[in-house]
């Protein structure tokens, strides 16, 4: 798809009172010029942990010409460079060019005036066209493995040995969210390269970074408080906001950009269909309608730049490239094992669900925004199995190497992006890290020509492009040679021409060609900006979930009794056993449940567990007399199964077999012996007879390293019994992936889901500082059976869990301080799911007379007759419309049998009246007073009394109505029923 370059620039004009420009110190519009001018600047540097600044000459164009920026040209006059051409139009501009390849000609990939296709077409076919060039296109093919900037050591010996030996342009960036490091490490890398006889700027890329709190994957590595913070993607989900979602996109991509990162290697956009896989907490969730919107909004609000009145600009100086993965869905992992490693290599369709995961990335490749499509695709590491065992596209390999899969890429969407590969998919699974599964019998040279020959352009982890070109060394294959040996040496460069075209547009449409630099001060006055910091936290706030509130226990802060800074909170100690993973595991901890630094910021008090030892001298957390306490605050996490790298479902025997367990979302041990768990799987390796490996479970027992934070809650739970007071419990549960509530619902007074947020939010939330407002965006499960039921690849389709409160926990669920939520949220994304309907059985009657003889043969039907018995639902906090339910009212028998017997004596007497539903009963006493009868003499005519009834008017039966409702357990009887 073919882009106007100019317009580009327009709209970066247009943009220029809303956004700040990173690097650009001088205004880009300057209508009072005709030539362009330079200014000069000092660009801040480190190299090899040394400080120091680069000279670059800043141009700006007359006519709303892009800003340019180049080294200083240190050999020539201050305000002029060598490396400048000069272009005078008929209207008497005189525009600035960079010559990039230093041959003092405008060549057609350094005309900015044209569109970003023909730039990028004509500098491929350049380089397609020479062996050296073929040799750089290699290096554009090629993303490198994770680099990072520690102590903020700057450009390294190491990094310039493959920027200039394989020519590689694209990092990946794993370092922190220090502004100062990253600016002084990436405009070193980029003087370096601008220096360099191939000299295309550096694409820094970069996993999510932006996430505030812990427990998502990428936690570890957003260190550092110099930009926005936000829930995780599941997180943002819970917001049900396309709203948040743009917020969250816009804020992150200018805070990239401030931080030279142009790429970002997002967003995840799996359907989350097993609750149990590892990497649901990256997902948008199980739903494909959500999961659509939010990627389309992300990859919109990333790529776009925005005016001042908010218009979408295209392409621009705010924007980012987005790299949507991982195609085709990776989230029907077999058991929810994890395909990094060969644990979870197969992706398993059981439910012939294969091209539901397709449709959020159809979503993201039809934007509504200026930018079109996502600018690029990564490809899953699984090998994708069908319910009948066999692979569904034929192919038993990876997705990289998958041609049918690519096909769907290629011809059926049409796309023309960048296709990259997850990371270390070439390397072989008996190394360090390798994925290439399917590809384990091949060479690298091999695996790297399958994947070029499939469709993709682009190879995620890699440093090295000699199994990509080795042109030097004929004798040793490489994936370049092995097409001009298959295909012809002419068919081998237009392949590699059209992948250099696609890679050079990724660089070249975000602007990088005419300014790779960032400006320290503008840097540190974009990342973490007021606003953008302000936006973050609204997102967290927006994105707890209050899925349990037993009495009211969160509330409006003011309806509280004491405010937090009056209260003392407990919270107790939990333990994580030690893990291992690829890359070393952790040891085994004793730390708190949640961060006790910020709780004394909110609390007045804060206690917790004290240290102790046991009988046989191992370290142990008592806990405390809670006899003072206020509130018992406890957080959990989901429980941890183990990391991407921990081969988490998988165990290697000492002689070389594997077996299996489950991964589980309960706390306690997990057997799985139940009649839905596998006896044979559906996908295995092949053993050496021919037969297939079965990677079933049954009967082994689950492995969860903080299964201790249910112990720490039921310890609490207990402490708080011992004191004999009405303490309230309070879980915050960090959800990543999923979990199991059946363990400890029924113990606590309200719980609250929430998905790497600051605990600060967490905090306002318990104290109804915030109301709650988030939705479950995946469904809670009620046990473990239910989830070997379900088909890893089909969404909404497990029994979800029903508490004590008589709530579901369904997709979309979620509870406000009035009840239910029920919002335009649910009504788009499920408004059928199963909703409480908090109901109050009412029963009236009024005041009422028999006669004597009445009273004698008084039956249920007469008495509801006279005394006007009805009997009605009170509908509150209703998620939807109420629906009825048939009420019976009846007659207290032993009452009838007595009011019958009263005849001639008279007397009082209670009548209860019975309204009885289907699961619920309410109940109306009155009391009936009969009086004696009397005989009087014979009536005369026109008495108006029937000759035949002796009894006198004044002995009529009165029934006052007594004004009580009365229910088991209380005066008003409250239904919580499922609709």
């Amino acid at each position: 798809m073919k882009r106007n370059y100019v317009k580009v620039f327009k709209g970066m004009l247009a943009s220029a009172a809303a956004v700040s420009v990173v690097g650009v110190s001088t205004p880009l519009v300057a209508a009072e010029i005709t030539e362009y001018t330079i200014e000069t600047k000092n660009m801040y540097t480190v190299v090899e942990g040394a400080e120091t600044t680069v000279k670059v000459d800043y141009i700006t164009n007359p006519n709303g010409g892009p800003v340019l920026a180049l080294l200083h040209n240190t050999d020539g006059p201050a305000d002029s460079n060598k490396w400048i051409i000069e272009v005078t139009d008929s209207d008497g501009y005189t525009y600035a060019f960079k010559d990039m390849d230093k041959d003092g000609n405008l060549d057609t990939y350094e005309d900015w005036r044209l569109d970003v296709d023909t730039r990028a077409t004509a500098l491929a076919n350049e380089l397609a066209s020479t062996d050296e060039g073929i040799k750089q296109i290699a290096g554009l093919m090629l993303f490198s493995s994770h680099e990072g900037n520690s102590g903020g050591t700057g450009l390294t010996s190491d990094q310039e040995g493959y920027l200039d030996a394989s020519y590689v342009r694209n990092i990946t960036d794993s370092s922190g969210n220090n502004v100062t490091e990253a600016v002084g490490w990436k405009n070193a890398m980029q003087a370096y390269v601008e220096d360099s006889e191939f000299n295309v700027p550096v694409n820094f890329a970069s996993d999510p970074r932006s996430t505030a709190g812990s427990g998502d994957m990428y936690s570890s590595a957003s260190t550092g408080d110099q930009i926005s913070g936000w829930p995780s993607n599941l997180g943002m989900a819970a917001t049900f906001s396309t709203t948040h979602m743009y917020n969250f996109a816009k804020a992150t991509s200018s805070e990239y950009r401030a931080l030279s990162i142009a790429t970002a290697l997002g967003p995840q956009i799996d359907l989350a269909t097993d609750p149990r896989w590892l990497r649901n907490g990256g997902t948008f969730g199980e739903d494909t309608q959500l999961s659509s919107d939010m990627a389309q909004a992300y990859v919109d609000g990333s790529q776009s730049t925005y005016a001042a009145d908010g218009s979408d600009s295209g392409w621009g100086s705010s924007s980012i490239s987005t790299m949507i993965k991982h195609f085709p869905g990776d989230g029907a992992g077999e058991g929810g094992r994890e395909s990094h490693m060969d644990s979870g290599k197969y992706a398993v369709y059981p439910g012939d669900n294969f091209d539901e995961h397709l449709k959020p990335f159809q979503s993201a490749l039809d934007l509504t925004g200026g930018t079109d499509e996502a600018a690029a695709i990564m490809t899953s590491y699984s090998i994708g199995i069908g319910s009948d065992g066999n692979s569904i596209m034929g192919e038993m390999v990876g997705s990289a190497y998958n041609y049918s899969k690519m096909s769907i890429i290629r011809d059926t969407y049409g796309y023309d992006g960048v296709v990259c590969t997850d990371w270390g998919v070439t390397s072989s699974p008996s190394g360090f890290m390798g994925m290439a599964w399917g590809a384990e019998g091949l060479t690298s040279a091999q695996r790297h020509y399958e994947i070029l020959m499939a469709g993709t352009d682009m190879f995620g982890g890699n440093n090295d492009a000699k199994p990509i070109v080795n042109l030097e060394t004929p004798e040793v294959d490489s994936a370049y040679e092995m097409m001009v040996e298959n295909k012809g040496e002419d068919w081998a460069r237009e392949r590699f021409a059209t992948s250099g075209r696609r890679l050079i547009t990724l660089t070249m449409q975000l602007g990088l060609f005419e300014n790779p630099y960032v400006d320290l001060d503008e840097s540190k006055a974009i990342a973490g900006s007021e606003e953008k910091m302000a936006d973050g936290y609204s997102a967290q706030l927006d994105s707890v979930v209050m899925v349990k509130n037993a009495d009211n226990t969160i509330q409006d802060a003011a309806s509280n009794e004491k405010q937090p800074s009056e209260m003392t909170v407990y919270i107790p100690y939990t333990y994580t056993e030690a893990t291992t993973s690829l890359f070393g595991g952790s040891d085994a901890t004793w730390g708190p449940t949640m961060d006790l630094d910020t709780a004394r910021a909110t609390y007045g008090t804060v206690i917790t567990d004290t240290k102790s030892t046991d009988a046989n001298g191992k370290e142990i957390y008592v806990t405390p007399d809670l006899t003072g306490v206020d509130k018992v605050i406890v957080g959990m996490r989901s429980p941890d199964n183990g990391s991407n790298f921990s081969r988490a479902g998988q165990i290697i025997n000492e002689d070389g077999t594997k077996s299996y367990y489950p991964l589980s979302l309960q706390y306690g041990p997990y057997t799985a012996d139940g009649e839905n768990v596998r006896t044979t799987s559906i996908a295995g390796d092949k053993n050496a007879d021919g037969t297939q490996e079965n990677r079933s479970y049954y009967g082994a027992t689950s492995n969860i390293s903080n299964a201790y934070d249910l112990t720490a809650l039921q310890n609490a739970v207990a402490a708080v019994e011992a004191t004999g007071k009405d303490i309230p419990v309070v879980v915050a549960i960090n959800v990543s992936t999923n979990v199991i509530v059946e363990e400890f619902e029924e113990d606590v007074d309200a719980i609250l889901v929430y998905y790497s947020v600051s605990e600060k939010a967490v905090y306002e939330v318990i104290n109804g500082s915030h109301e709650p407002n988030g939705l479950l965006p995946m469904q809670m499960p009620a046990n473990m059976d239910t989830v070997e039921a379900n088909y890893e690849d089909v969404a909404h389709d497990l029994e979800c869990y029903k508490d004590s409160e008589g709530n579901t926990y369904d997709f979309a669920f979620g509870l406000n301080w009035s009840g239910i939520i029920d919002d335009e949220r649910v009504d788009t994304y499920n408004p059928n799911r199963p909703t409480t309907e908090i109901k109050t059985l009412t029963i009236t009657a009024d005041n009422f007379k028999l006669t004597n003889a009445e009273a004698k043969d008084a039956t249920d039907k007469l008495l509801i007759e006279k005394a006007n018995v009805s009997a009605a639902w009170t509908t509150t906090s209703l998620a939807k419309a109420a629906q009825s339910d048939d009420i019976t009212i009846s007659v207290d028998a032993a009452n009838l049998a007595a009011l019958k017997d009263a005849g001639e004596t008279g007397g009082d007497y209670t009548i209860t009246f019975t309204a009885t539903s289907k699961d619920e009963t309410a109940t109306v006493s009155v009391t009936g007073s009969v009086e004696k009868a009397v005989t009087s003499a014979p009536a005369t005519a026109g008495s108006g009394v029937n000759s035949g009834d002796t009894t006198d008017v004044s002995g009529l039966a009165i029934l006052s109505i007594l004004a009580l409702i009365v229910v088991s357990g209380g005066l008003v009887l409250k239904k919580r029923r499922m609709l």
